[in-house]
């Protein structure tokens, strides 16, 4: 199902500044990823340990050929964890950052949808309490009676940061 939430009367302007975004739940919010950077959605599959990785990765997958690393975006959030069922996916990502090209597989609740967003409904995170995931965001936006964080998956992505904490901590 695609959903154009675009309000634009000028339909040139509008086609330019439109964006994408696929849904998924977690933790019974939900969230959003340039629909772009998304490569495959794929079931709950056992996965490979890595051994002194961060918590929130759960390991790696061989898709055909590609080591995939896995991340369970309710660990890397911070969020409880929770058992993996039927509907639980992974949605591989595939992102341009500074130092090369990354994919990687983002463990989730459930696929939601798919909604088309103009760039300027989204939202700035209210300042109130900002946690270190406030960088994980890159807007809010509201479709219909409910609000879908929209996710910068470049830093969500950015494992460097986090594995020179946790060097700094042992």
């Amino acid at each position: 199902m695609d959903h154009d939430l675009s309000e634009s009367e000028n339909p040139a302007q509008e086609a330019s500044n439109i964006r994408q975004f696929l849904t998924f739940i977690m933790a019974e919010e939900e969230y959003g990823v340039d629909i772009l950077t998304v490569q495959e959605i794929r079931g709950w599959e056992e996965i490979t340990a890595i051994p002194n990785s961060p918590k929130y990765v759960k390991g790696a997958i061989n898709l055909r050929g590609t080591i995939v690393p896995i991340i369970d975006l309710r660990l890397r959030f911070g969020l409880r964890m929770a058992d993996y069922g039927p509907l639980t996916v992974v949605i591989v990502v595939k992102v341009e950052l500074k130092h090369g090209t990354k994919i990687m597989g983002l463990v989730v609740d459930a696929v939601s949808d798919v909604y088309s967003i103009a760039e300027d409904q989204a939202k700035d995170v209210p300042d109130i309490n900002r946690s270190d995931n406030a960088e994980f965001v890159h807007g809010l936006v509201n479709v219909g009676e409910k609000m879908v964080v929209l996710l910068k998956l470049e830093r969500v992505l950015n494992l460097t940061k986090d594995s020179e904490r946790e060097a700094l901590a042992n």
